[in-house]
């Protein structure tokens, strides 16, 4: 029987919480009608864990990929969806667990307007706090606020619509939005034949904002879910770690910009992104906040001038 849903799930060391991950898989399936059409991949990243050997004794039924080195997020998503033989993918962390409806919801939603190319929920922090998920494409205008730390203020956030909304009380309700979270997001099959795979020269950070920016110019939409809920362990999955996603994170942004636009936004781009790693390093190290970030920071603006 061919399955309607392919679960993606890219793994790095994180063997307890991918065994937390799969087992609220199988329980929140069975409240859909997706118990008997869903297949799950997990591609493994050469994790140097009990991961693969877990996968192997304790959930058979998964489709297995061993990677031989970490070839990182877009890559190892990337193969799982040319593996994936369902109408829809969701590409999903090992660090989530996802809550009862989740996965009915998301499904439910994307099925109602084949416009959407992609679909996002509400993403917990374990405390069952909102962490953001979302936002807009880093316009130029946008990217100056952000670098300004304009846009960290809750009222202004709302009018400016800001490159990462921060603002609770946005994540309450579903939006129509330009990006969302790779960290749970449902793909339509027939959207990723149109705008292609994840670009895979972003190890991590901004490969799914990338995507969605190529959707949205196909005349795809992208939708943040406020009724799916997926609890996730921010950072558990990531090969970088921590803080340091400062660096990719800008690293992403200049290659989106050097991708997508003429030479002289990408020099500006450059300009900001300077610009706003100093203002961090003097406002950051006067009030003493952060402190394990500054040194980043002066990493940053290194890797920016290259």
């Amino acid at each position: 029987m061919k399955p309607e849903l392919s679960i993606i799930i890219v793994n790095f060391n994180t063997s307890q919480l991918l065994r937390i991950c799969l087992d609220s898989i199988y329980a929140c399936l069975k409240h859909t009608e997706l118990i008997n059409s869903t297949e799950i991949i997990v591609i493994d990243n050469a994790s140097s864990d009990n991961s693969v050997l877990i996968l192997k004794s304790d959930y058979k039924d998964i489709i297995l990929i061993e990677n031989q080195a970490n070839v990182g997020f877009s890559k190892a998503n990337n193969q799982g969806m040319e593996k994936a033989r369902g109408d829809y993918y969701l590409l999903l962390n090992s660090d989530t667990r996802v809550k009862n409806q989740a996965i009915g919801r998301l499904i439910s939603e994307i099925k109602k307007d084949k416009n959407l190319a992609a679909v996002g929920g509400k993403l917990l922090n374990n405390n069952g706090s909102i962490q953001p998920s979302a936002g807009y494409f880093p316009t130029l205008i946008k990217l100056i606020l952000w670098m300004s730390l304009i846009d960290d203020f809750p009222k202004l956030a709302i009018v400016i619509k800001p490159y990462h909304v921060n603002v609770k009380s946005f994540y309450l309700k579903s939006h129509k939005i330009d990006w969302i979270s790779g960290a749970c997001i449902l793909l339509r099959k027939e959207a990723v034949k149109k705008v292609g795979l994840l670009d895979e020269d972003i190890f991590m950070y901004a490969e799914e904002m990338e995507w969605c920016y190529r959707a949205k110019s196909l005349g795809f939409e992208i939708l943040y879910l406020a009724e799916a809920q997926i609890y996730h362990t921010k950072g558990a999955s990531s090969s970088i770690g921590g803080e340091t996603g400062i660096v990719a994170e800008f690293q992403s942004i200049l290659y989106f910009y050097k991708k997508h636009f003429s030479g002289w936004r990408y020099s500006l781009v450059k300009l900001i992104l300077i610009y706003g790693a100093l203002l961090r390093l003097v406002v950051f190290g006067i009030i003493g906040k952060y402190p394990k970030r500054l040194p980043l920071y002066v990493k940053a603006i290194q890797m920016v001038r290259r």
